[in-house]
């Protein structure tokens, strides 16, 4: 049973109401996100400050302790250093660089010898110390100690260039967050409970839902090795019975059509896997909210892939929930 992707005189008006809904949303809560972000930011920022002694101290020794220092250095530069440019002016190793800026595990390379190393960071501090910015920092060029007002002020500048660099992926997790929200309230109001954590697709019990749950399948129809491709929310219906296959959803947020229809291929992939492993009557459907067109609803539906638009959460009860 279809529920969107064969009706396509439907499609325009569903995503004049989808961009409505997005745009809304974006206007009350994303700023909101991004002001969040901004605040954290900028308190690492200010610390960041104080370990190189308010940018005084740009050194091999301050970088090997303080990696995590680098994307702040990057900002601070005039004009701002991307990655990959940092990497080419300093002619240093790609690795080294995003070994730095892991956001997880910020380090420097431990498979350099600590000769190279010292090398590689002493280029790196050559080119920070050279393109501080002093109309931030104005406090470098009269050779002093900044004042508190000083050091909140370019904390906020380099806290909004870091930001504004990263401010798509955090209107993305603000965005997924709220729509797997309201997925839970849809499926909560009907009885539905979460499965318990580390549950896996084929050992949920009906009536139960899961986020973010591995599904493993085979690359390409009769190859041996299988995947886990992560799959946003998975659901086992009421009605389902032993060895019945959950339901999966993937929730979809966009905020301009340009990107969507570069990524559209992805969920094809997906589903193309998905239907060499498990066959053809499996249930992949996306949950979309914003700027979908009907070239990319389109590209979907001739792959067989279905959709359920979040200003009309109602669709999912087409689903069998």
């Amino acid at each position: 049973m279809s529920i969107n992707r064969d009706k396509p005189d439907f499609w325009k008006n569903d995503i004049l109401q989808s961009v409505d809904l997005y745009n809304r949303w974006f206007m009350e809560f994303a700023p909101k996100a991004f002001r969040d972000t901004r605040i954290m930011t900028a308190c690492r920022v200010e610390k960041a400050l104080i370990d190189t002694d308010y940018l005084g101290d740009i050194s091999v020794k301050l970088l090997k302790s303080h990696p995590e220092v680098l994307p702040m250095l990057r900002m601070s530069t005039c004009p701002p250093i991307a990655r990959d440019r940092l990497i080419g002016l300093a002619g240093v190793s790609k690795s080294l660089v995003e070994n730095m800026e892991d956001a997880e595990n910020p380090r420097v390379s431990p498979r350099m010898t600590a000769e190279r190393l010292s090398k590689e960071l002493a280029k790196i501090a050559y080119i920070i110390n050279k393109m501080a910015d002093p109309d931030i920092f104005v406090w470098l060029p009269e050779k002093r100690k900044p004042t508190e007002q000083e050091v909140q002020r370019s904390a906020t500048v380099v806290a909004d260039r870091l930001c504004g660099a990263v401010a798509d992926p955090i209107i993305r997790n603000a965005q997924e967050k709220r729509q797997l929200t309201a997925i839970t309230s849809f499926l909560q109001d009907r009885g539905y409970t979460e499965a318990n954590a580390g549950t896996k697709y084929n050992e949920m019990t009906a009536g139960t839902f899961s986020f973010h749950t591995n599904v493993p399948v085979l690359v390409a129809e009769g190859a041996e090795g299988k995947i886990n491709i992560p799959v946003d929310v998975v659901v086992l219906p009421k009605s389902s019975h032993d060895g019945d296959f959950p339901l999966l959803i993937e929730a979809k947020s966009a905020g301009d059509f340009t990107n969507v229809n570069k990524r559209r291929k992805e969920e094809a992939v997906k589903m193309q896997q998905l239907k060499n492993t498990y066959g053809n009557t499996i249930s992949y459907n996306l949950f979309l909210c914003g700027y979908f067109d009907s070239g990319y609803l389109g590209y979907e539906a001739a792959e067989g892939i279905d959709w359920i638009w979040e200003h009309r959460l109602s669709d999912l009860e087409q689903l069998g929930i």
